[in-house]
């Protein structure tokens, strides 16, 4: 700095400093910024200060915003649009189902995705970085949306293994699971008993494929099938992730768009099988009556809830790699009715398929009874004078069956429940309620025997659920290694196999015989909770704590246009009380009804429900700890200043044509503040630097500016890039 320089003269004056920065720098030398820094605070904050200058340069950004898209589809359309949507929609009223579904999607579901989506864009980092800096005594939520992601990766690969071990076996005709096996007794030979008192398709998935226990404390050991097959499973999201979105963006081409092929030709192949329209009749009659139950309003949130994968941080992980200036509104809107018509479209082709299967079970039901009333009629049991002329017993139709039935009902009156006779019902075996596994690996392989074909049409179906998986999974292991990257600054594919290597060996829980009875207390128990109570704090974060209208101000910046009024509203009161309605809802809930799960009973081959023994109400506990506990070990630590926020260092660089700021080690009472002038910005970094938290009811000395323009209410003024505002 020249000698004769107004700061160099004041250095050895005793006059009382009254300047501001801003007065002092105007008055020296021009300086080649670009090639020199100005600290304040020593060289630790300016080392912090060019790491995230230099981190936020190299932040990989989408090829496309199709590939961008295409992300936020795989993420949010997962199996649970195949095999959850469908049976809530049955069991919740058909059509008059879908009434709830839409306004808590349009009153939740978008607001809160939006959110989501808008944070992670503005911010530039994973979960962890982006609740930390919009409140960081809240900064644990990142953290428990990293537990849960690993919760929910380390069973959902398990459904990927079982749908590969499936598309193997899919490559013979006939499919394995269309017949039931024989043995050999002797000279004798019998179908398999379990097999003969169940069926083929049930069979096969409990006993060949699963080859389960008869309860969950019976391990029963490895099953080497299904071992190989999650190892498989591993290995192709590991080489999906490895390189970040660089791998991940291009697997989302084909894993994103092939399950809308598929269910288009199912679609298609399903509408011409007979039954179909019965079965899709069926699912849209609505029950009206059933839109007063709270249960179904109570279903139809927690479905919207997990169908946009809000709160697990693969949605702002993806966010983040974005543009600042990315219209996230739109992509909000169309990712949440995209999701939705894939739910429908998912919906038609399940109840065409079943509606199929219900008239094939519905004609065996028929036969097996008629065998039984010529039994009886040519042991005299019952009259010929009850048949109806006009039944032919070699061309039975359900119709005559049905007049047949009601005719020997009313006259044997006394004794009809001693022949044993089944009314044979359509709308009986439409009502039968199925869904995850149950309608995957059992229905609807059962109807795929009836297909002709059913080979190739069983190898497309599995295909199908591999890809929706594996696009779920993608999000869900971004969730995990996003935030830690940006953290800790790990190093990508040391960390992401290292992630898939450790997941593999835990998984080993879910592969034994008894597997899949922790698979159902996973999903049914280890996020449902957790991620309710995370998200309506990410709500509270940020409509209550960081601001609602600040939000929106910055939104109007960064979109070019102002976000709807409506979004002001849910964000500050509709969606706080639905979300806390929620949680309350599944706490009381989860006390009401016991926790427990479905077993698969060997001798009696039939599923029996039975509780959750005191050893295995305890991991379930843990688990749901587990993944809430950061959120109030940080607020603690915070609090009391165990744990640095990163408010307390004050630096300033230049580098490339604009001022980045870094806040640490600096004193609550220090008041030093920046009032500098417009800077021209050669491009805008992608990462907003950080905001100086000071607690509740307090106010930062840098947010006591009244200038309007200044995006978080700093008193900086500068270019109007992003990066540019406290």
């Amino acid at each position: 700095m020249p000698k004769n320089s107004k700061v160099t003269q004041r250095e050895h004056s005793s006059e009382h400093v009254t300047e501001s920065v801003a007065d002092l720098l105007a008055l020296e030398e021009p300086v080649d910024y670009k090639q020199s820094v100005l600290n304040v605070a020593g060289e630790a904050g300016k080392q912090k200060a060019a790491d995230e200058e230099l981190d936020a340069e190299d932040r990989p950004a989408w090829n496309s915003k199709l590939q961008y898209i295409l992300a936020q589809i795989g993420f949010s359309v997962g199996l649970g649009n195949i095999w959850r949507f469908p049976y809530l929609c049955q069991k919740n009223g058909g059509g008059a189902y879908l009434v709830p579904y839409l306004v808590l999607l349009i009153i939740i579901g978008i607001p809160l995705f939006f959110l989501e989506l808008a944070v992670g864009q503005r911010i530039r980092r994973g979960s962890i970085g982006v609740w930390h800096y919009v409140c960081p005594r809240l900064g644990g939520i990142g953290f428990s949306s990293c537990i849960v992601c690993l919760f929910v990766g380390l069973y959902y690969n398990v459904i990927i293994g079982w749908s590969i071990f499936y598309f193997f076996k899919s490559f013979q005709y006939p499919l394995p699971w269309s017949e039931c096996p024989v043995v050999r007794n002797g000279t004798v030979t019998v179908v398999e008993a379990e097999c003969e008192k169940s069926s083929a398709t049930t069979y096969f998935w409990y006993r060949e494929a699963l080859d389960i226990s008869n309860s969950i404390s019976e391990s029963g050991g490895l099953n080497w099938k299904m071992t190989l097959c999650l190892l498989v499973a591993w290995s192709i999201v590991g080489m999906a992730v490895v390189k970040g979105i660089q791998s991940s963006g291009k697997v989302m081409y084909f894993s994103s768009l092939f399950p809308y092929v598929v269910l288009a030709c199912f679609l298609v192949r399903g509408l011409l099988l007979r039954g179909a329209i019965d079965g899709i009749l069926h699912m849209f009659t609505p029950k009206l009556d059933k839109m007063l139950d709270p249960q179904v309003w109570r279903e139809a949130a927690t479905q919207v809830f997990f169908a946009l994968g809000l709160g697990f941080g693969g949605v702002i992980a993806f966010s983040s790699y974005n543009k600042q200036d990315n219209n996230c509104h739109f992509d909000a809107a169309l990712v949440s009715f995209i999701n939705f018509f894939t739910s429908v479209l998912a919906t038609l082709v399940v109840f065409a398929v079943l509606g199929f299967k219900a008239n094939i079970m519905n004609e065996k039901c028929v036969v097996e009874n008629a065998e039984k009333i010529l039994g009886y009629l040519n042991t005299d049991v019952l009259s010929r004078a009850l048949i109806p002329p006009h039944v032919n017993f070699s061309h039975l139709t359900t119709k005559d069956y049905a007049e047949m039935y009601k005719v020997i009902k009313t006259v044997k009156e006394d004794h009809f429940s001693a022949l044993g006779l089944d009314p044979c019902l359509l709308e009986d075996e439409l009502d039968k309620s199925v869904q995850g596994t149950g309608l995957a690996f059992i229905a609807f392989t059962e109807a795929m025997t009836h297909f002709p074909a059913s080979p190739f049409w069983s190898v497309m179906f599995f295909l199908m659920l591999i890809n929706l998986g594996l696009g779920s999974m993608i999000g869900t292991m971004a969730g995990i290694t996003t935030p830690i990257i940006d953290t800790f600054k790990v190093p990508k594919e040391m960390f992401t196999v290292g992630c898939c290597v450790f997941a593999f060996f835990v998984g080993l829980l879910f592969v034994q015989r008894s597997g899949n009875y922790f698979v159902t207390m996973f999903d049914d128990y280890s996020a449902t909770l957790p991620l309710t109570v995370i998200v309506i704090l990410e709500n509270i974060a940020v409509a209550w704590i960081y601001g609602t209208k600040k939000f929106m101000q910055e939104l109007t910046e960064m979109l070019g246009f102002r976000p709807y009024r409506f979004y002001f509203y849910m964000w500050k009161f509709v969606s706080p009380l639905c979300m806390a309605v929620l949680t309350t809802a599944s706490i009381i809930q989860l006390g009401v009804t016991p926790p427990g799960y479905s077993a698969w009973i060997k001798e009696e081959a039939a599923e029996r429900y039975l509780y959750f023994p005191n050893w295995a109400m305890a991991i379930l506990i843990t688990l749901i700890v587990v993944a809430v506990l950061p959120i109030p070990v940080v607020f603690v630590l915070r609090h009391f200043h165990l744990l640095s926020d990163g408010s307390n260092t004050l630096s300033v660089s230049y580098k490339k044509g604009r001022m980045m700021k870094d806040i640490s080690n600096l004193e609550e009472n220090d008041e030093t503040r920046f009032i500098l002038s417009k800077v021209p910005s050669e491009a805008p970094s992608p990462m907003p630097t950080h905001r100086s938290y000071l607690g509740p009811g307090s106010t930062s000395p840098m947010e006591t500016s009244s200038n309007p323009n200044g995006r978080y209410g700093s008193g900086y003024l500068l270019a109007s890039t992003p990066e540019s505002e406290l």
